[in-house]
C-alpha cells in the first residue's frame, strides 16, 4: 500500500497546530472552538497556508466528528426523560422559529431574492449548530446544568424541523414543483417520527445487544450501529446528528458509562477536525464584501437566539442567569447553515456572499459569548 508523504505531513502539521491552539485556549479557560475555526480558515483553500492533500480527510472526519459529538451527548440522558422534555418545549420551538427565521426572511426580501432564496435565508438564520453547541456544553462543563435539557430540546426540535425543511428546499432549488417538495417533506417527517418512536418503545433492547465486557468490542458495536443509523437518517433527508443522538439516548446504565469512556478520545479528535472543516469550507476572500451586512444580521439573530433560550429555560423554572446561559449557548451557527448555502447557492448566487460571513461570525462569536455569560 502506497503511503502519501504529503498527507501524513499535512495531518501532522494540522494536529500540531490544533494542539498549540487548544493549549492556549485552555490556559485562559476558553473553549478552543473559535481558534480551531480560524485555523481552518488559514489552512483551507484561499488561506495563508493551504493543505490540499489533507482536504478529503478533513471533510470525511468532519462528518464523523458531528456524529460522535451528538452520540456522546445523547449518552448523558435517557430517552424517556428527553421525550417528555421535547413535548414540554414544543412552544419553545414555535418561538424559536418565529424569532429566528423571520430576520433571515426579511434579509432575503431586502436583498431582492426570489422565494427559494428567501426560504434559504430563513433557514440559515433559524438553525443553530448542534455540533458546536454539543462540544461547547462539554467544554464548559454545563451538561449537568438545569438549563441544559431546555437547550438540547430546542436543538433536537430544530433538527426535526430540518427533516422537513431540507427536502423542501432541495427540491425547490433543483427546479422541482411545490407538490413534489411537500411530498418529500412528508416522507422525511414520517420516517423520522417512526425512528424516534421505535427508539422510545424498543430502544432498551439495544443496550443488551451492544453490551460486551471487552472495550474494543463495545467500541466497534456502538460505532457500527451509530454510523448505520446516521446514514439512514441522512438518506431520509433528516440529520445524521439526530440519528446519532437517538442511539446515544437508547444506551443507559453501565453501557452508557463505559461508552462515554471508550468514545471520549475518538470524539475529541474528530470534533477538532469538524471545527477545522467549517473553516476549510470558507474562502477568506468571500468574507469581506458583505461583512458589514453579515455582522448586522448576526447581531440581530444573536439577540433573538438569546430570547429563545431564555424563554425555553424559563419554562423549566430556571433562574435568570441560567436563562442567559441557555440563550447564549444557542447562538452558534455552523454545519446546517453551510449545507443550506450549498443547496441554494448554486441557483441563488446572492446568498453565499452574505450568508457565509454570517455563519462564520456566529460560529466564532457564539462560543465566546457563551463562555462569558453570567
Amino acid at each position: 500500500m502506497a503511503v502519501s508523504v504529503a498527507l501524513l505531513l499535512e495531518l501532522g502539521v494540522i494536529l500540531t497546530v490544533l494542539t498549540v491552539l487548544g493549549t492556549l485556549a485552555r490556559r485562559f479557560a476558553l473553549s478552543p472552538i473559535p481558534l480551531y475555526l480560524l485555523a481552518g480558515l488559514a489552512l483551507g483553500n484561499g488561506g495563508i497556508a493551504p493543505v490540499p492533500a489533507a482536504g478529503e480527510f478533513v471533510s470525511t472526519g468532519a462528518t464523523i466528528g458531528v456524529v460522535l459529538l451528538l452520540l456522546t451527548l445523547g449518552l448523558e440522558f435517557s430517552i424517556a426523560e428527553f421525550a417528555a422534555s421535547m413535548r414540554h418545549h414544543l412552544p419553545s420551538a414555535g418561538v424559536d422559529l418565529v424569532l429566528n427565521a423571520t430576520p433571515g426572511a426579511i434579509a432575503g426580501v431586502l436583498l431582492g431574492l426570489d422565494a427559494v432564496g428567501i426560504l434559504a435565508m430563513a433557514g440559515i438564520t433559524f438553525i443553530s449548530s448542534s455540533g458546536v453547541i454539543a462540544r461547547l456544553l462539554n467544554d464548559l462543563r454545563r451538561l449537568g446544568n438545569r438549563e441544559t435539557p431546555a437547550v438540547l430540546s430546542v436543538l433536537v426540535l430544530e433538527d426535526f424541523a430540518m427533516a422537513a425543511y431540507l427536502p423542501l428546499l432541495a427540491v425547490l432549488a433543483a427546479g422541482g414543483g411545490w407538490w413534489e417538495a411537500l411530498l418529500w417533506m412528508v416522507v422525511a417527517l414520517v420516517a423520522l417520527g417512526g425512528a424516534f418512536t421505535a427508539s422510545y418503545r424498543w430502544g432498551h433492547h439495544v443496550g443488551r445487544l451492544i453490551a460486551h465486557p471487552d472495550d474494543e468490542q463495545l467500541l466497534l458495536r456502538i460505532l457500527g450501529l451509530t454510523l448505520i443509523v446516521a446514514a439512514l437518517a441522512e438518506h431520509l433527508h433528516a440529520s445524521a446528528a439526530v440519528g446519532a443522538f437517538l442511539v446515544g439516548l437508547t444506551l443507559t446504565g453501565d453501557t452508557a458509562q463505559r461508552a462515554r469512556t471508550v468514545l471520549g478520545p475518538l470524539r475529541d479528535l474528530f470534533a477538532a477536525v469538524f471545527f477545522l472543516a467549517i473553516g476549510f469550507a470558507v474562502d477568506p476572500a468571500d468574507l469581506v464584501p458583505m461583512l458589514p451586512a453579515a455582522i448586522a444580521l448576526a447581531v440581530v439573530t444573536a439577540a433573538t437566539k438569546v430570547l429563545t433560550g431564555a424563554y425555553a429555560a424559563r419554562r423549566d423554572g430556571v433562574a435568570r442567569p441560567g436563562q442567559i446561559r441557555a440563550g447564549t449557548a444557542l447562538i452558534a451557527r455552523g454545519e446546517f447553515s453551510l449545507v443550506i448555502i450549498g443547496l441554494a447557492g448554486t441557483t441563488v448566487a446572492a446568498i453565499g456572499p452574505i450568508a457565509t460571513p454570517y455563519v462564520f461570525v456566529l460560529a466564532i462569536l457564539g462560543p465566546l459569548l457563551t463562555r462569558f455569560a453570567k
